[in-house]
């Protein structure tokens, strides 16, 4: 699912019970994790759930760098935002990735004011290790 689409679902939900349901909905639908990937190295810190997020890099025809990610969750409104984050990065150069506020689209959505302060932080987390992985792979090219 694309953020475009993501974001068009979102418009047509006005009830945040529906929101929160659609977005634990694509939690569900991300790709799986295996389970041998919930490491520390994966683990994202700063998140009250347990969050992780592998990182692979592929590269086009001309050597530029994609960032590539799976993640996972123990918690379902968390897989959800997984899901959101990914959609909205994952596949994108390291200078899209840098170029994007991800956090400003979790606002357009309505997600600063319906997500308490520990899950807010928790995205905030996640957004800076790929923001960092960004960091990385552009200064290994």
């Amino acid at each position: 699912m694309t953020i475009d689409e993501i974001r068009d679902n979102f418009a047509l939900l006005d009830d945040w019970d529906d929101r929160y349901r659609y977005v634990i909905e694509l939690g569900r639908m991300l790709a799986p994790l295996p389970e041998a990937d919930h490491t520390s190295e994966n683990k994202v810190s700063g998140c009250a759930s347990q969050v992780w997020l592998l990182r692979s890099v592929t590269h086009d025809a001309d050597g530029t760098p994609r960032l590539n990610y799976l993640g996972d969750s123990d918690a379902h409104i968390v897989r959800g935002l997984i899901a959101i984050l990914l959609a909205l990065v994952s596949g994108r150069t390291p200078q899209d990735i840098l170029a994007i506020d991800p956090i400003a689209v979790f606002d357009e959505f309505g997600f600063k004011e319906h997500l308490t302060p520990q899950r807010s932080n928790g995205l905030r987390s996640m957004v800076e290790r790929i923001r960092n992985d960004a960091r990385e792979a552009l200064a290994a090219t």
